[in-house]
């Protein structure tokens, strides 16, 4: 049965709403027409949602890293096969991590085969250490190791600071074991998850991953909805990336940060409108002879009204957007 949410949405003529609103009532919209077709909750563990038959994901909040919020600010998975789980990046702090765990325990007692890493930033990585005592591998792309050794310090001493002390404890860095450069499959038993390693995009270093049962794929950073996204590395290859993965069909995905699943491809149009506004701005302020510092005070205001989180981290995008494209 259609929504009125629907119907508003295909004739927005009707609607007099601000870009955030529209895209959250998108999003909304999104959410609700993927989960009509599968559970929407995990027998036995509130922590997680079943978005699809033995996919399940608990979603973060919008936020920045604090005491309060114990590091839950992105989105985490899992996937369970007749044989073993994999785990699809672990929470911002260890006490995000046991919980994950504790989750995935009261749902099945498979062993955690796998835990996966979708890039190396601190809140899909810093929940890995309660994980060890399975054994796992820890799977990420091959990229992901040189790049978290390159920065390890700096995110265990920022995010100390963060988070605090009492939040704080139990984080431990964990390298990646499996480093994958090509496509990949990993049986689960009775069901295979493809990983397949991206160019340089939200940063040098993520993965996708597909569950190929239900076709739900797991995009980490990837995709941001609701939370403005943040380039740590290519706005150029984001979008392009963007663009190929549009034309690759999915039940349903999950995002690295918004609801616990969306439908695909029209779940990438708000980020993808960002992105291209961000760079036409950058590039129309380097033809006009403008500055980085003009760049991170005016490229992509015109998005502030779509995004959570936007103050936060415009400005470091428009500056990292500047730097690349006034080499094109």
């Amino acid at each position: 049965m259609r929504s009125k949410a629907t119907n508003l949405l295909e004739n927005p003529d009707r609607l007099s709403l601000d870009r955030r609103t529209f895209v959250r009532l998108a999003a909304a919209v999104s959410a609700v027409s993927v989960f009509q077709s599968a559970p929407v909750s995990a027998a036995g563990s509130p922590f997680v949602s079943e978005v699809a038959p033995g996919v399940f994901v608990h979603q973060g909040i919008h936020a920045l890293y604090a005491p309060e919020n114990q590091g839950n600010i992105s989105n985490m998975g899992f996937v369970v096969g007749t044989d073993a789980v994999a785990a699809i990046d672990t929470g911002g702090s260890a006490i995000m991590g046991q919980q994950f765990r504790d989750a995935i325990r009261s749902v099945t007692d498979r062993p955690v085969r796998y835990v996966i890493n979708t890039h190396m930033h601190p809140d899909h990585i810093f929940g890995n250490a309660p994980f060890t005592g399975d054994n796992p591998e820890f799977v990420a792309h091959h990229k992901m190791a040189r790049g978290l050794e390159a920065r390890q310090d700096r995110y265990m001493t920022r995010n100390k600071q963060l988070l605090g002390d009492a939040a704080f404890e139990g984080i431990k860095i964990i390298m990646p074991t499996k480093g994958i450069d090509s496509k990949t499959s990993l049986d689960l038993g009775g069901r295979t998850i493809e990983l397949e390693p991206q160019k340089t995009a939200h940063t040098d270093n993520d993965l996708v991953i597909r569950d190929t049962k239900t076709n739900t794929v797991f995009l980490g950073d990837l995709l941001f909805s609701g939370h403005v996204p943040t380039i740590d590395g290519s706005i150029r290859g984001w979008i392009g990336v963007l663009e190929a993965l549009a034309k690759q069909p999915a039940e349903r995905i999950v995002p690295g940060h918004g609801p616990a699943s969306m439908a695909w491809p029209d779940a990438a149009v708000p980020l993808q409108t960002y992105l291209n506004q961000l760079a036409t701005d950058v590039r129309k302020l380097i033809k006009d002879g403008k500055t980085i510092k003009d760049a991170m005070a005016s490229a992509g205001q015109s998005e502030k009204s779509a995004w959570d989180l936007f103050d936060e981290y415009n400005a470091r995008n428009a500056s990292a957007a500047f730097a690349e494209l006034e080499w094109e």
